[in-house]
């Protein structure tokens, strides 16, 4: 009788229940068949898994005859050597060397040639699987053990090697089931820029301190040294610290992505992603013959830095224009379709020109006037409007560097920031949206009504500028993130005008 062993794929983010199944023919010459769409890392398995079984002690598939294994469903990709394990176990069920009941049982992990565990990725996307799918208990690498007990109500055993799960089920040397670790959600501080390294550029950090209590993007525009990097760098660190729901949205991004750290099974702070302007399309936003998600999904919840903006190929930045716009991406290839989550804060920093010194007081520059205007037009408009922030960063004065006295320091920003998430967390209760960048437009109509100087003013603005509806909106909701800030129930006339210096006259 063939042996049925369960396990889990990861498609997307999402796992996807995985059949393993093992029949031996014990008459013929000996060989190993391998079907169900396996790529290479799981076609390999086979030599894996035979050493694994021969150095734990158990007889060896080349004295077994002729192996199928068939990995179910059929049409699904299997590429990942989760199925090491699963693979192994069917085998020593169908040639009876261990009996056990593989109800209610999942199955994953890779198989060192010695028969010991090694960490996998997607570990965390098969708790929540488990969970959802009612499988009693869960056997992973003992390394990725921490990461699987997050999700509660999974029983998690945490595998070592091969011999000892086989004792295990067996019921010779049970397993303890796993605990997860109560410091795993303990907060931790690990940002390494402080604002109050920052020195001058107040009209910029009020920019920031307004992105981060709203989840506005930004760009900031000046010429090199002026604090841009320092400034983006240090935005994290103003941020609200992550919930626990939160850690294990970007956790299973990370787990997926095989970018999670070995010594930590959540991620506890925000992520800060910067790619280099020479990054791909596909390694911004995803993609792959089979999706993987790409950088503008590793800054879920955090913050997405493309310094160089104007440097970055116009091709690869229209890709950020449904993940600004929706908070999301979905990558389309042939072999499947997939959603990641990108709901991230973006702060964009260039120069003003080629030279980057147009505008500078002190320095001359040395670009022609097409040359500059040419440079800007790397960045297309649609780019420009789903930005709500548009900041200038002019040099600093030699007197500001000479300051010996600290700046405000991110802890205190913070705590207005928190202020001011508190008050969006309470105007949301019970819809998707967490801040005001998220708002529709019936939140907007709910909650960003004006009076009558503050229509006057926004109508002029909007005539004089040539705004978009798109942008109307856009200033708006930073309108409410000002007026929330300050503490205010209605958005006032002070609110929009402070929201209208952050759009570029020129647009």
């Amino acid at each position: 009788m063939p042996a049925r062993i369960f396990s889990v794929a990861t498609v997307g983010l999402d796992g996807v229940s995985v059949e393993v199944e093992l029949d031996i023919l014990s008459q013929g010459l000996h060989h190993f068949t391998l079907v169900g769409l396996p790529d290479a890392s799981v076609k390999e398995s086979r030599d894996r898994v035979s050493s694994a079984i021969k150095n734990s002690g158990f007889r060896p598939p080349h004295q077994s005859g002729r192996i199928t294994a068939n990995l179910a469903p059929a049409d699904l990709p299997k590429n990942s050597p989760v199925y090491d394990l699963p693979m192994a176990l069917g085998y020593l069920l169908a040639t009876e060397q261990m009996h056990f009941d593989p109800k209610g049982k999942l199955f994953l992990g890779e198989l060192a040639l010695d028969g010991k565990m090694r960490r996998v990725n997607g570990v965390l996307s098969a708790a929540f699987f488990a969970k959802e799918s009612g499988a009693k208990e869960l056997y992973v690498p003992e390394e990725n053990a921490d990461e699987a007990a997050l999700i509660p109500g999974v029983t998690v055993y945490p595998v070592r090697d091969l011999l000892s799960i086989v004792k295990h089920l067996t019921r010779t040397e049970p397993i303890g089931e796993w605990r997860a670790d109560p410091s795993a959600q303990a907060d931790e501080e690990d940002y390494p820029f402080d604002m109050a390294e920052v020195r001058g550029q107040e009209h910029a950090k009020r920019a920031l301190e307004i992105a981060a209590a709203g989840g506005h993007n930004s760009i900031l525009v000046g010429p090199p040294g002026s604090g841009k990097t320092l400034l983006a760098r240090a935005l994290p660190s103003i941020l609200p610290k992550l919930s626990f729901e939160e850690s294990l949205e970007v956790t299973k991004i990370f787990s997926v992505a095989g970018k999670l750290p070995g010594d930590r099974s959540l991620v506890r702070t925000r992520p800060f992603r910067s790619p280099h302007h020479s990054a791909s399309a596909i390694s911004l936003v995803g993609g792959g013959s089979l999706p993987k998600p790409g950088e503008v999904s590793l800054a879920h919840r955090g913050v997405l830095f493309l310094d160089e903006f104007a440097e970055f190929p116009k091709s690869v930045l229209e890709n950020l224009r449904q993940p600004l716009e929706d908070g999301f991406v979905t990558v389309s290839r042939i072999k499947g379709s997939n959603s990641f989550p990108a709901r991230f804060s973006l702060v964009a920093a260039m120069n003003p020109c080629p030279c980057g010194y147009a505008g500078d007081p002190e320095r001359m520059c040395s670009c022609a006037p097409f040359q500059a205007s040419r440079y800007r037009e790397r960045v297309s408009g649609p780019i420009l409007d789903r930005i709500d922030l548009q900041v200038e960063v002019p040099r600093i004065r030699i007197e500001k560097l000479e300051e010996t006295e600290r700046g405000e320091p991110s802890a205190d920003i913070r705590e207005r920031v928190e202020r001011a998430r508190a008050v969006q967390s309470a105007r949301f209760e019970g819809t998707d949206a967490r801040t005001n960048s998220e708002m529709g437009p019936d939140a907007i109509r709910r909650h960003c009504a004006l009076d009558e100087a503050s229509k006057e003013l926004l109508r002029g603005a909007v005539s004089r500028l040539k705004l978009s509806a798109r942008s109307y909106h856009r200033i708006l909701k930073v309108s409410r993130t000002i007026a929330d800030l300050a503490g205010a129930e209605a958005i006032l006339a002070p609110h929009i005008a402070e929201a209208l210096q952050y759009r570029f006259k020129s647009e």
